[in-house]
């Protein structure tokens, strides 16, 4: 085997395991897949594109064909001699090779339309602005993300800190301009791995763990009112191990693990949404995501508060309550009986039990003296300084 085609083969074959590891390193499988794509096209034609009929390389002559080639006026060969024909090699009929010739040329304009088609309707709109199509043919525009960022960025502090999913962080940081634990960059794993256990916990041990990182506000994404089935419910796969039931299922109904049904991003997706009829066909409590009715209707949040639901429930924004002064007591206070009408009295006197002090000066306050007065005043009390 060549050292080119080694490459090609070995360099195949790791792209083909990464890109099935992770979606995105469907890039590094791009090119080796064009370049093998290449070389088998150049084969298919280089043989549909070939003349008709191949001859073979002709035999080596020797003395008695150079005496045929001098004797070629006589009619007859000499006895016993054998006369060599050239043998032609038949190819592929004409209609065939036009056939493979035009389905391949099709198949090529087909993969042109499809990448162009693809480029212009998923590549080139904002992931931040979703579409979808009614039953009339009718487009909707899903504007939910950039609602709640602008809600976010014009009703909480600056110097507020969103917990997400670091799926959000880049969108949350440039179109909210708020600090976000994690982002897509995805070099911190212990904070990743903190916000996906906070999520995954219930909700007491994930208040502790907001309070440790000094979370003012929650965003998730839920996707059971529209059926967007990217939603953070069905990222717990890579949050949690724990909400399979014993089957091996992952469910949110009745039948969904009590892990799940006790988690934090459960209480916060499904907050509500046990009061809300999609349509008149549907119960109430009814996820078009994964098609099920949810098994805890009934969700009651202790240490979050709702703050913010967009239009179509696509996000939702839960703001941390802060710790109370005290906690309250769990012991109720004691009751006294309600006939008991005797009041107790002391002993020691009313005066000596508010404090009395005995010869007490007491003062008296005066008149304002007028002019007259005053002038009056002074002239007596020079005289009487004369006449001492």
């Amino acid at each position: 085997m060549p050292n080119a085609c080694l490459v090609l083969v070995l360099y195949g074959i790791s792209a083909v395991y990464f890109a099935g590891v992770m979606v995105r390193l469907m890039l590094t499988l791009t090119p080796v897949v064009c370049v093998l794509s290449a070389v088998c096209f150049s084969s298919v034609f280089e043989r549909y594109l070939g003349d008709e009929f191949k001859q073979d390389d002709p035999p080596a002559e020797d003395a008695a064909d150079e005496d045929d080639r001098r004797n070629s006026g006589s009619l007859y060969d000499k006895a016993g001699k054998l006369r060599k024909h050239q043998v032609c090699e038949e190819g592929l009929g004409s209609n065939i090779r036009s056939l493979v010739i035009v389905l391949l040329l099709l198949l090529l304009l087909m993969f042109t339309v499809h990448c162009t088609w693809v480029t212009s309707n998923a590549y080139s709109s904002p992931s931040v602005v979703l579409a979808s199509y009614n039953h009339d043919g009718s487009r909707s525009i899903l504007d939910d993300f950039r609602e709640a960022y602008y809600w976010l960025q014009l009703n909480t502090d600056q110097h507020s800190r969103i917990m997400s999913w670091w799926d959000y962080g880049y969108q949350i940081a440039g179109m909210a301009n708020r600090t976000t634990l994690v982002d897509n960059n995805t070099w911190n794993n212990s904070h990743i791995a903190l916000v996906g256990k906070a999520m995954a916990s219930n909700e007491s041990v994930a208040y502790d763990i907001m309070r440790l990182l000094d979370v003012d506000y929650v965003l998730i994404i839920f996707g059971g009112v529209i059926g967007y089935s990217g939603d953070d419910i069905n990222k717990f796969l890579w949050m949690e191990s724990d909400f399979f039931t014993p089957q091996g299922e992952f469910r949110v109904d009745k039948a969904a693990s009590p892990a799940l049904l006790n988690s934090l991003m459960y209480k916060m997706s499904y907050y509500r949404f046990g009061e809300m009829q999609l349509d008149f066909r549907t119960p109430p409590g009814f996820d078009r995501t994964r098609n099920t009715e949810i098994g805890n209707k009934d969700v009651r949040l202790k240490h979050l508060e709702e703050a913010f639901t967009s239009e179509h429930w696509l996000v939702r924004v839960y703001k941390v309550k802060d710790l109370d002064n005290r906690q309250p007591l769990e012991r109720k206070p004691r009751v006294t009986s309600a006939n008991h009408t005797h009041k107790h009295k002391s002993r020691k006197g009313s005066r000596r039990k508010r404090g009395f002090i005995k010869n007490k000066l007491v003062l008296k306050k005066g008149r304002r003296l007028k002019r007259k007065q005053k002038r009056t005043r002074l002239d007596s009390l020079k005289r009487t300084k004369v006449d001492r």
